[in-house]
């Protein structure tokens, strides 16, 4: 019993790393995806 209670600890633990990693780069996207919006907006104001 306590090595199936292991196991799911183990198993919920790659998964949260798993959702981080992706987390982070859909951020980092955004952010990027923004900064390319107001450099266009930049460029034509000038």
């Amino acid at each position: 019993m306590k090595n199936l209670t292991v196991r799911n600890m183990m198993a919920a633990l790659v998964a949260v790393c798993a959702l981080s990693v992706t987390a982070c780069n859909t951020v980092e996207g955004v952010g990027e995806d923004t900064e390319s919006v107001g450099r266009t907006i930049d460029d034509a104001a000038n």
